[in-house]
């Protein structure tokens, strides 16, 4: 089950820059995005009125409002720089290869962020599938003219964007259905859109049958898959996980520009996608391991500590109950193993 939910993600994920460069062609990046979410924001409001309003329950403003500021950061942020890099002319490749840069930063910042632990063998991973990314995307970015070079800062503040919402997504102490989350998401990103369209004087949305279908395309595959996979995969296997399956994204993305656009599909291209899938499976490999080692270390500690609690209940009547094990030494939380 988990392999094919990461198959769907990679497949959906990379399914947005195919469909950001078939919107480019006929309108501007906000235009875009304005139609893509505004329909969407409607359905799902919608739905969340009628069938989903037991997943509101609970929920505090505090708890919306910051919905609202993951929807801002990992919605409308990444996807309004990833469009207009594009729309600059930077290409889909250079794209990608900038977006692959994210895990190592969300690997560097997960120690002071989250108090989470990345193994040598997660980094050599990381590594290794930064590697992969750069075979492919290299010479693409090498080759590309007539592009300023203050475009390229754009899809890395993009990939930053991202990065912040992973991690405010991930110290949210309340639970959220995914569902929510996503109306929350789309809802504010629809009314952003909407603002910028219409301040740019490009809400009108041209007759062109191909801009139609761009939309339907970013919605379904990209938002509903890709994005709703993301925060999917993200809270039920980690960062890390995540992180490792987005090294895919530039591989899978020039296989699918040649086959779709008649892209070149070289020896570096497939030499890039072999490195890059060796990449995955060297971090997930150790995530499960360290998983097991963990669940087995949690297990001796607590049976450890209840044999402590009955021979210390033995010899004095009135001393307390055992403590909890602190969190720092029972958890053993690590950046691939999910939430404990």
């Amino acid at each position: 089950m988990n392999a094919l939910l990461s198959i769907a993600f990679v497949l959906c994920w990379s399914s947005g820059f195919i469909g950001a460069k078939l919107g480019a062609g006929s309108a501007a990046a906000v235009t875009v995005l304005m139609w893509r979410f505004l329909p969407l924001a409607a359905i799902l409001i919608v739905v969340a009125a009628t069938l989903g309003r037991a997943s509101w329950r609970g929920l505090g403003a505090r708890d919306v409002v910051r919905q609202a500021a993951i929807g801002v950061l990992s919605q409308s942020g990444y996807l309004l720089t990833v469009y207009y890099a594009i729309e600059l002319g930077v290409s889909s490749g250079t794209t990608a290869l900038i977006d692959g840069v994210q895990p190592l930063v969300a690997g560097a910042l997960a120690g002071p962020l989250l108090h989470q632990y990345v193994s040598r063998r997660q980094w050599l991973g990381l590594c290794l599938g930064v590697g992969g990314v750069a075979l492919v995307t290299t010479a693409d970015a090498m080759a590309a003219t007539g592009v300023a070079a203050w475009a390229y800062l754009v899809p890395f503040l993009g990939m930053l964007s991202l990065v912040a919402a992973t991690f405010l997504e991930s110290r949210s102490r309340t639970p959220v259905a995914p569902g929510v989350a996503l109306t929350v998401h789309c809802a504010t990103s629809a009314a952003l859109f909407t603002v910028f369209a219409v301040s740019a004087g490009a809400a009108a949305p041209p007759a062109e049958t191909g801009f139609w279908a761009a939309v339907v395309w970013l919605v379904v595959l990209s938002t509903f898959g890709g994005y709703g996979l993301y925060w999917l995969i993200l809270r039920r296997s980690g960062v890390t996980k995540v992180n490792a399956l987005m090294f895919l994204m530039a591989p899978v993305t020039a296989v699918w520009g040649a086959l779709m656009f008649g892209e070149p599909f070289g020896v570096q291209t497939g030499l890039g996608l072999a490195v890059g899938l060796a990449a995955v499976v060297i971090v997930q490999r150790d995530g499960r391991a360290a998983r097991r080692n963990t669940g087995r270390s949690a297990q001796n500690t607590r049976d450890s500590t209840r044999k402590a609690g009955r021979h210390s209940s033995l010899s004095d009547p009135t001393s307390p109950p055992p403590c909890a094990v602190p969190r720092s030494q029972g958890s053993g939380r690590r950046l691939s193993g999910g939430r404990s």
